[in-house]
């Protein structure tokens, strides 16, 4: 118990610039106290007591403003930065040494049974606002950028982007897709498009007549 503690506040003074002690994330870290607690509850939930486990990490939820079901499998030094937000499913499968920031949802589409969310390799980054739905696979070292919106698989040592999301980087090399970081596309605004293009053409046909 006590080297896992030491491992998860190992994970946030590696990776916040801004902690200042060890003591200062033990008290005051909202990321390290839904991860503690993550870890009480999931020990309860094996042991099939099922709304102790719930109580735990409802309670948890509350206080710190993430959600962690005690059925999700996380590995060592998950850092959680900010948190307040986050959603992890029952499902979701998380490595070792993974950053998640504000805002995030490890979750399902509701489309399918079983395995329904998402599973993080190691070393993975995910950004404020993104959300992965779906029980697929991030790959080791892969990064998710802000706002992304993941339904499938990303392979590792990637970096993917946008809405839905693709990989614009894979081991350090440039993917040759037309999007960047800036540019993400936005769909509302696609459809608008459609929309305006379908009602020119309508137009066309009514002065023909």
């Amino acid at each position: 118990m006590f080297r896992q503690i030491r491992e998860d506040i190992d994970a946030v003074m590696e990776r916040d610039a801004a902690v200042r002690s060890r003591l200062e994330v033990f008290l005051l870290y909202p990321g390290f106290k839904a991860v503690r607690a993550y870890r009480r509850a999931h020990k309860w939930h094996n042991r099939k007591c099922f709304f102790i486990a719930r109580w735990i990490s409802q309670t948890s939820a509350r206080k710190t403003g993430i959600e962690i079901h005690p059925g999700a499998k996380i590995g060592k030094k998950l850092f959680i930065d900010h948190g307040s937000g986050v959603v992890i499913g029952e499902t979701a499968v998380i490595g070792d040494n993974c950053t998640i920031y504000q805002g995030v949802t490890l979750g399902g589409t509701g489309k399918d049974s079983g395995k329904r969310h998402p599973t993080l390799g190691n070393n993975v980054m995910v950004g404020s606002g993104a959300k992965v739905l779906g029980p697929f696979t991030v790959g080791d070292n892969s990064k998710i950028a802000a706002n992304a919106v993941v339904l499938s698989e990303i392979p590792p040592n990637c970096t993917a982007v946008g809405i839905p999301a693709r990989v614009v980087m894979q081991d350090g090399v440039k993917v040759d897709v037309d999007l960047n970081q800036i540019d993400i596309p936005d769909p509302v605004l696609a459809q608008i498009t459609a929309l305006q293009e379908e009602v020119a053409q309508l137009r066309e046909l009514m002065e023909k007549k």
